[in-house]
């Protein structure tokens, strides 16, 4: 059974990294439940306090993940048009890969950009309202990537550590 929460929680660390980017999955709290699963295997200790700690973390950075980017569109002057361009931007840049690695930047700006001038402002505050929209998404996104990284890095730390304790069934 160890095994199995092993690779179940190994999984949802993954599934966590990529919840970085992709906007339809909450990425820390994924991170946190296989940093559970890990915990709950016979071989790995209980530790109540990290768990609690990670969890507290895990969602305090989930919440400054819609905040940030508010803050940023607000920051510069734009509206809730151009927050809702930029996560339209995102999800093209994921299912149309046209720039490649680099739509991932590009496309969520352009969807700013393209958000405030539909929400009828004119080009230099459309732009400016981009740039902090974007830059807002980009902090959310590095501070939950680093995060989930954080966790896939302690999560194999402590696996290597208890790992000839693992019980396979």
């Amino acid at each position: 059974m160890d095994i199995v929460l092993l690779v179940l929680g190994f999984l949802l660390m993954l599934v966590g990294i990529l919840g970085s980017f992709l906007p339809v999955l909450p990425g820390p709290p994924i991170s946190w439940v296989g940093l559970l699963l890990l915990y709950l295997t016979k071989a790995v200790p209980d530790n109540w306090w990290i768990l609690g700690v990670t969890f507290v973390i895990a969602i305090g950075v989930t919440v400054l993940d819609y905040v940030i980017p508010a803050a940023g569109t607000k920051r510069f002057g734009g509206s809730k048009a151009g927050m809702w361009g930029t996560i339209v931007g995102l999800l093209v840049a994921i299912f149309f890969p046209i720039f490649g690695p680099f739509g991932i930047i590009i496309w969520p700006f352009i969807g700013a950009l393209v958000g405030e001038l539909i929400n009828k402002a004119d080009q230099k505050t459309a732009m400016k309202a981009a740039f902090g929209s974007f830059i807002g998404f980009l902090t959310g996104t590095f501070l939950k990537f680093v995060l989930t990284a954080a966790y896939l890095v302690f999560f194999v730390v402590v696996a290597v550590k208890y790992a000839a304790e693992l019980n396979p069934f």
